[in-house]
């Protein structure tokens, strides 16, 4: 089952906590702290990997965790850090914010790597905390808690050639004659219900094409199969627009050439730029007289000097590879997606909020009391008291005043609750 779009949770791992020890041996009864930090949580790692070509296998699994970094020890050990989750992908995946969507990364080639999601940092042991003036700090920090978010995975296939057309018009069958691939044929519409890439050789050179599912009036705004598998063109350096010039279908093949590029150029105006090469197909159900008239007045109406084809027999394949050769050579291979800078993995650690819950309780949250008040051990007095001098520090003191805090109101920060004195 081939699929191309689909959303999946992500977590990093969270940092281990530090560690409250105390340095002891047959000679120190009353060492120093000797409390490691806490290790570092793994990152959340997208990887594209060529032998993969669809994103069916996320199908089964989407939720993807990094595990957590281990807890200091005793004896300045820091704790383990937590292993990074890899999750491959194919090239030419798009990774969307789902909440914005907005691109947040672009893996084109094989190998390209992006870390979507940083582990937690580990806490501090209470080594960390030891100065002067406080030597036998009896807390430590615990390690930095990472939330679960959410993904787009898009894949936008990585084709140099793609092959555009009505349904019907013999694109399949055109790519099973001139490629690798074995795509489903058979005479009715929207055979193709996926999008089909074959590698096709070219003397000693080769390229990948694509048959993109049919696309139809309207396609370009949602109508049929077209809207939802145009986007895997949108990466191709030369497109080869099949047009059916029997007409046997009672469309006219004139009107399908301005239709089908019409819906192009509505769907990107990038599309509409990009190198067109006309073949003209199914001409063995013409008569030689007919087909003479008929590619005379096409090339009347477009402008355009098409590529006569039969591929079931072979006939024009192989002038039409040699001119996509042509074309390809002169035509660079499109940029990856220009990724804006984004906040998709920046952690606040500086905002916070006072609020007003009634005439004598007020509440402190944010990034900077998420942050803050890891370090903070209620029962014990030294940490408190550091915790008291870093609400200064960073003003929240003010803060509370200027709400109207006075001496025996209710400070609420996390679950941390107290009366505030001076």
């Amino acid at each position: 089952m081939f699929l191309d779009r689909v959303k999946i949770t992500i977590k990093a791992g969270n940092g281990g906590n530090g560690a409250v020890s105390f340095y002891r041996s047959k000679l120190t009864m009353n060492g120093g702290p000797d409390g490691g930090d806490g290790g570092k949580g793994g990152n959340v790692v997208f990887v594209a990997n060529e032998g993969i070509n669809t994103l069916y296998g996320f199908s089964f699994k989407k939720k993807f965790v990094a595990t957590n970094g281990l807890k200091g020890e005793k004896q300045h050990k820091k704790g383990a850090d937590g292993k990074d989750v890899i999750i491959e992908v194919p090239c030419g995946t798009v990774i969307l914010d789902a909440v914005t969507e907005k691109v947040i990364a672009d893996l084109t080639n094989n190998g390209d790597k992006f870390i979507a999601l940083k582990g937690g940092n580990g806490g501090h042991g209470n080594e960390y905390y030891k100065t002067p003036t406080r030597q036998a700090p009896r807390f430590s920090q615990t390690g930095e808690i990472v939330k679960e978010r959410q993904v787009i995975l898009e894949l936008k296939s990585i084709a140099d050639v793609g092959l555009v057309g009505y349904p019907n018009v013999g694109k399949s069958t055109l790519l099973s004659v001139i490629s690798n691939a074995n795509p489903k044929i058979a005479n009715y519409h929207f055979t193709t219900i996926y999008p089909n890439l074959g590698v096709v050789a070219y003397k000693d050179k080769s390229f990948v094409a694509c048959d993109i599912p049919g696309l139809i009036d309207g396609a370009s705004t949602g109508a049929g199969l077209g809207h939802y598998f145009l986007k895997h063109v949108e990466r191709v350096r030369v497109i080869v627009h099949l047009v059916d010039i029997s007409e046997c279908e009672g469309r006219n093949a004139v009107e399908d050439y301005f239709n089908i590029n019409n819906e192009l150029k509505k769907y990107s105006e990038k599309l509409s730029s990009v190198p067109q090469i006309v073949a003209l197909t199914k001409i063995d159900l013409l008569s030689e007289e007919q087909l003479n008239e008929k590619v005379k007045l096409f090339e009347e109406k477009t402008n355009q000097k098409p590529i006569l084809l039969c591929s079931i027999i072979h006939k024009g394949t192989e002038e039409l590879k040699s001119k996509i050769w042509q074309v390809l050579e002169k035509t660079p291979k499109p940029a990856p997606i220009n990724v804006e800078l984004n906040n998709f993995d920046v952690r606040d650690k500086q905002s916070f909020e006072v609020k007003k819950i009634d005439n004598q309780t007020y509440e402190v949250c944010g990034g900077l009391i998420d942050n803050m008040i890891r370090g903070v051990v209620l029962s014990d007095e030294t940490s408190f008291a550091y915790f008291q001098n870093a609400l200064k520090k960073f003003g929240i003191i003010d803060k509370l005043k200027e709400k109207g805090l006075n001496v025996g109101d209710t400070v609420i920060i996390k679950d941390i609750s107290f009366e505030y004195e001076e």
